[in-house]
């Protein structure tokens, strides 16, 4: 590949084809990486938290924020804060697991604060006051140590 080109996709939109790790870093060109999460998704709530829950279980949650993003871009604009949110908790996790625990803490406020108007109900079976609760936890606790396992972090995003 030239790297003096930009990457583009079959529209010829500025797309970055590095391959990237389990935690969304880029790689070298050429080597092995985790597939990426296709962008523009539409899917149903269930299939939304089903997918990012089987990617925050397997340590991947920067690929979860992309299914967050999804949601949040083409859900109803009532909605578009809890997903934000949500997309919020994962990249703070994101950057917790990679070592940046000033970003990682910070995220992760920011979505729970997000969350904060949707804290009385259940929105699709999402925990919020639970979720709210996990990510201020861990903000606290990656302030003061090292990197966390994103694994064996990840919140439970229902009941």
């Amino acid at each position: 590949m030239d790297e003096t080109r930009r990457d583009r996709d079959a529209e010829g939109r500025a797309r970055n084809a590095r391959p990237r790790d389990g935690l969304g870093r880029p790689l070298p060109y050429g080597a092995p990486g985790v597939e990426r999460q296709p962008e523009g998704i539409v899917r149903t709530p269930a299939e939304t938290l089903a997918e990012a829950q089987r990617l925050l279980d397997a340590g991947m949650p920067f690929h979860a924020h992309e299914v967050f993003e999804d949601a949040w871009k083409s859900g109803p604009e009532d909605e578009r804060e809890l997903w934000r949110g949500l997309a919020q908790l994962a990249v703070g996790l994101t950057h917790s697991a990679r070592g940046n625990t000033a970003g990682g803490a910070r995220l992760l406020r920011r979505g729970a604060g997000a969350l904060a108007p949707f804290a009385g109900s259940a929105p699709h079976g999402i925990e919020v006051a639970a979720l709210s609760d996990w990510a201020r936890e861990l903000a606290a606790r990656v302030e003061s140590g090292p990197a966390v396992d994103a694994a064996a972090e990840a919140p439970r995003l229902r009941g």
